[in-house]
């Protein structure tokens, strides 16, 4: 037991310093504020929901992970985010040179901005996928695979941002 104790002394002493949270993050502690605009849709074949389901869970996880306060101005940090594609491809080929399985690429541009720490800005392009099977209509698939990519997409964001993973 007298071997943990440092280690717990530790961890209270980066908690406390406002640099490390056990939630993963590593923003400084007078960063106080996030603006997250809606996510603007550029991919060519176009998803109605996507832009909305997207901004919305970033706004959640960095609301749940976070104690910035969520403003539309003069933020101490920016995420502006925009889908450049949505597309659909054959990842697994029958005998028959049919498609057996189909993949759904969604990729994100995401520009973070650290207004008082310029050094942490990131410009990056994040994709995620996930595949269906092709009998299977993208319609009829459609909902349950953005689901799963969004979180994806939001994970990688938020490491790459404020985790700095």
């Amino acid at each position: 037991m007298k071997r943990f104790i440092p280690v717990i002394i530790a961890a209270l002493a980066l908690s406390a310093c406002g640099i490390y949270s056990f939630s993963g993050t590593s923003i400084q502690p007078d960063v106080k504020t996030i603006n997250i605009p809606y996510v603007e849709y550029k991919a060519l074949t176009v998803n109605p929901s996507l832009s909305n389901d997207l901004t919305e869970a970033l706004k959640d996880k960095f609301r749940k992970l976070t104690k910035l306060e969520q403003v539309d101005v003069d933020a101490d940090l920016d995420l502006v985010c925009e889908i450049t594609g949505y597309d659909v491809r054959a990842t697994a080929v029958t005998a028959q040179e049919v498609a057996a399985q189909n993949r759904l690429t969604v990729t994100v541009k995401a520009v973070f901005t650290n207004h008082k720490y310029p050094e942490e800005d990131v410009d990056k392009q994040f994709s995620a996928y996930a595949d269906y099977d092709s009998t299977q209509s993208l319609d009829a698939v459609q909902s349950s695979l953005c689901e799963e990519i969004i979180d994806k997409l939001c994970e990688d964001i938020f490491n790459a941002t404020v985790a700095q993973w």
